[in-house]
């Protein structure tokens, strides 16, 4: 029987015949075959490795459970991912001349990155944010803020992201005031607020209240949402941190749906049905350098979403099974040592979440170790996305390297690991219980210093870092500097709202949100009521933290 019918007998034959003698004369290279996480990778891969896959089950067509192959049936023929470059810098008025310029560069939806003291729920006032006042975000403090940054762009007619979790209401009211300002009816709104306060615990550490009231915040904005903003998604589920803080890709993939499953959890115990909100769920993932593994992570990630939305809480909508997510290539990835070459990581790990199966994408600039991204680098970043779309082919075909050996094993590995540690964090009584414990904050530490060994002994290379190295390198390209007057200015500007706005509809509301807080009722009404009132992002987080007190970190070591 010919090879083609007997596929162990003809892989026999092939190394007994064809490897053997051939690796007599030409070893392999004495290196460990791993992917970036470690993950063991075999010499060759054939039919016998998906001996137990079926096809309807497993794998699957395009916009059909389990969505392995991807959520749309047409993909990118019918529609490219949404180019979705971050930005944010300085005040309001310095991030709207780069959303500008990044529209008229081709970008199709916003993504806006904020400063320090506004993920951390501080004015640009207080003694906590000096120093730190636009240097890695745009400083929002004020609903007077949000109108400058939106200034000029039709907020009925773009996608916004927001990055913000701690005070993520607050941010989102801002938005829907600004909308409500510009006559657009809340119901037309597209885009997404990150609120994800889970991942903050575990990695980013940029949090205010404890998980319970935290829940409870993301929880109102859902409902809210549900009924008066339905096109918005009210959580972007992150493994993007995660992932940066040092996990590895099974972790990512893991902790990341494990947060998802605690959302959907918090929103079915609240009494809201799990196809009222589900579908307005979206996650973040991060695309590292390791090309097939960050392929098969994001294949896995829809396998196992629609599996647990369908069998876990009894989801009965398809959009509720269907993972969709935005992707950003690997900042940690990036070096610092010559910067140009994170032009080609950069494109890399683009492609890898094109071929996964992404529905938006952001690309990191070649000078993001240095500074906020440069014009021109941010525009090599958005022309990379913009090459893969145009010129590349990829996007002609649905799920290019779907039925492949390697990609299909490797998922199912990926998957298989994932779930390992799902079902464990269910053990332990879900991923608040698991956070309190510590666990996924060890096993990240734990496999970020396994990584930093493997770099240093040279068992895993960074070319520029730790091979290849050019003594005496000067970086050859031009860097972006925030200049210190943008504090000052920024602080002007909250200065003068504080001395125009109505005091006594600042007092007023900001008490009845307090009030508000100690019910059970839903806060983002009382929440708009002060954005309205131009009370400042601080004072409305404060009215809250009178009742919710503040989160205090139990230390990982």
């Amino acid at each position: 029987m010919a090879d083609s019918q007997r596929p162990l007998q003809g892989r026999a034959r092939w190394e007994r015949e064809t490897l053997g003698p051939h690796q007599a004369k030409h070893p392999e290279r004495p290196v460990e075959f791993t992917t970036v996480s470690s993950l063991p990778i075999r010499r060759l891969y054939g039919p016998e490795d998906l001996a137990g896959n079926d096809f309807g089950r497993d794998i699957g067509w395009p916009g059909e459970y389990p969505y392995t192959r991807g959520v749309q049936p047409t993909m990118y023929r019918g529609r490219l991912w949404t180019m979705r470059m971050f930005a944010g810098m300085g005040t309001a008025e310095d991030t709207n001349a780069r959303f500008k310029y990044l529209l008229k560069e081709g970008q199709t939806g916003l993504s806006t990155a904020f400063d320090l003291p506004t993920l951390m729920g501080r004015d640009s006032d207080s003694p906590l944010a000096e120093g730190e006042v636009g240097k890695e975000g745009v400083a929002v403090s004020t609903l007077r803020d949000m109108e400058l940054l939106f200034d000029g762009i039709p907020l009925g007619e773009v996608s916004t992201s927001m990055t913000i979790n701690a005070p993520a209401a607050v941010i989102y009211a801002m938005y829907l005031a600004v909308a409500e300002k510009q006559g657009v009816p809340l119901k037309r709104l597209r885009g997404t607020i990150q609120n994800d306060i889970f991942k903050e615990y575990i990695a980013q550490k940029e949090w205010i209240y404890p998980p319970e009231p935290s829940v409870r915040l993301i929880v109102d904005t859902m409902e809210f949402s549900a009924e008066k903003v339905p096109q918005w998604n009210t959580i972007s589920i992150s493994g993007y941190h995660i992932r940066e803080a040092g996990s590895t890709a099974v972790q990512e993939l893991a902790f990341t749906l494990a947060d998802g499953i605690g959302y959907v959890r918090a929103g079915t115990e609240r009494g809201m049905a799990v196809d009222d909100f589900a579908p307005r769920l979206s996650y973040f993932f991060n695309s590292h350098n390791d090309f097939f593994e960050e392929i098969a992570k994001l294949r896995a990630a829809r396998r196992i979403w629609a599996r647990e939305l369908r069998e876990r809480f009894g989801a009965k909508d398809p959009r509720s099974w269907m993972l969709r997510t935005h992707v950003q290539t690997a900042g940690c990835s990036l070096t610092a040592q010559q910067p140009m070459n994170n032009v080609v990581r950069v494109a890399i790990q683009a492609l890898a979440a094109v071929l996964g199966g992404c529905q938006s994408l952001h690309t990191d600039s070649m000078d993001e170790t240095h500074c906020l991204p440069s014009e021109q680098a941010v525009t090599v970043a958005l022309r990379t996305q913009q090459i893969l779309a145009e010129e590349s082919g990829v996007a002609n075909t649905l799920d290019p390297l779907g039925g492949s050996y390697f990609v299909e094993s490797l998922t199912d590995e990926v998957e298989a690991q994932a779930l390992a540690y799902i079902r464990k964090i269910d053990q332990m009584g879900g991923i608040i219980k698991a956070i309190e414990a510590g666990y996924p904050q060890r096993e990240i530490a734990d496999a970020s210093y396994a990584y930093q060994k493997q770099v240093e002994e040279g068992k895993k290379t960074i070319v520029g870092l730790n091979k290849y190295v050019q003594e005496g390198e000067v970086v050859p390209i031009p860097l972006l500097k925030i200049p210190p007057e943008v504090e000052s200015r920024q602080r002007g500007r909250l200065a003068e709202v504080k001395r125009t706005r109505d005091g006594k509809a600042v007092r007023s509301t900001l008490a009845n949100l307090t009030a508000k807080a100690r019910t059970g009722e839903n806060l983002m009404p009382a929440i708009l009521d002060c954005v309205r009132a131009y009370c400042t992002l601080e004072e409305t987080s404060g009215a809250m933290r009178e009742v919710f007190g503040e989160y205090r970190e139990t230390s990982v070591f």
